[in-house]
């Protein structure tokens, strides 16, 4: 099939992979515009942007999709469908009805669960046992669409955001393959009033860590903001993230520190598995206890 391919991050480079190693055209890959980076502040490149290029695909990255050259220009590449993925820009209507079979959105949950901009993260805080990929036919609102396929999957004990991040990731580039493949015997199945919750977008303030809550609420705390950005609490005035944890045996006063790196909390304890302290890469926990000489009795 001749695709359009809309996508930016990480997430979405394993989906532009399947979709040429699977044969399809891709007419052109729109991605979010280089913004500047490190030290120096240079304009850099979408991880997308990077990996379209040295597949040699064309490349377009506007800032609005509003206006009626972009929207003209997006109409004339002549697409039979648009693969959307973590691509960044609402698609308004002339864009959705461009292709011939529309615009088809690889979206990371069980829709209606956790619409909108970091399911995954969303999904383990709120201890969601499972999650999933979702093959939507894109509407003009958020994450409401139809869905074509989706196919479930558990979130492990100590899976992080950047664990199941991966996953998704790969599920969802074999997912639309499947998809395109079917195409005109797929039935669009219209997700259920009941169920729905927003995704919102993480806020930095979500990250501090308050020991006096339950050990099952900090261990999703944890995972679910691993890597970015990172929950985190104050070692003897030091901030420390702290990235992979478990769910660990043991009572305290909460953010004492009771044996190795397992912690107090309101009610049980957390062992801490990895952590990263400011300006150093992350550890595991038994490199960063080989290499102090003691640690304070509580976090705070």
């Amino acid at each position: 099939m001749r695709v359009v391919f809309m996508g930016t991050p990480d997430f979405s480079v394993p989906v532009l992979d399947a979709l040429v190693g699977a044969g399809h055209e891709i007419a052109c890959v729109y991605c979010q515009p280089p913004r500047p980076a490190g030290r120096g502040k240079k304009p850099r490149p979408t991880p997308v942007h990077a990996r379209a290029e040295a597949l040699g695909l064309p490349v377009r990255h506007p800032t609005s999709l509003k206006d009626a050259q972009a929207q003209a220009e997006f109409a004339d590449l002549k697409a039979d469908v648009a693969v959307v993925v973590a691509y960044g820009l609402l698609l308004p209507r002339p864009v959705l009805d461009a292709p011939k079979h529309g615009c088809l959105n690889i979206h990371a949950s069980l829709l209606p669960r956790w619409r909108g901009a970091a399911p995954i993260h969303r999904a383990i805080m709120a201890g969601d046992a499972e999650t999933g990929i979702c093959i939507m036919q894109m509407e003009a609102g958020l994450d409401t669409g139809p869905v074509l396929l989706r196919e479930a999957t558990a979130i492990g004990a100590e899976e992080t955001t950047g664990d199941l991040h991966d996953r998704l990731a790969q599920m969802g580039a074999r997912l639309i393959c499947d998809a395109l493949d079917s195409l005109d015997s797929l039935t669009p199945q219209p997700q259920p009033e009941k169920g729905v919750t927003y995704a919102a977008k993480i806020d930095k303030s979500e990250a501090r860590i308050d020991w006096t809550r339950p050990a099952a609420e900090i261990d999703r705390q944890i995972r679910g903001l691993s890597p970015f950005p990172g929950a985190w609490c104050d070692m003897a005035g030091e901030r420390i993230k702290l990235l992979r944890c478990r769910l660990a045996q043991g009572q305290g006063a909460p953010g004492q520190i009771l044996q190795g790196l397992t912690v107090a909390c309101g009610e049980g304890a957390v062992e801490i598995t990895e952590l990263q302290r400011q300006g150093k890469r992350p550890m595991p926990a038994g490199d960063f206890l080989r290499g102090v000489q003691s640690l304070p009795e509580r976090l705070d």
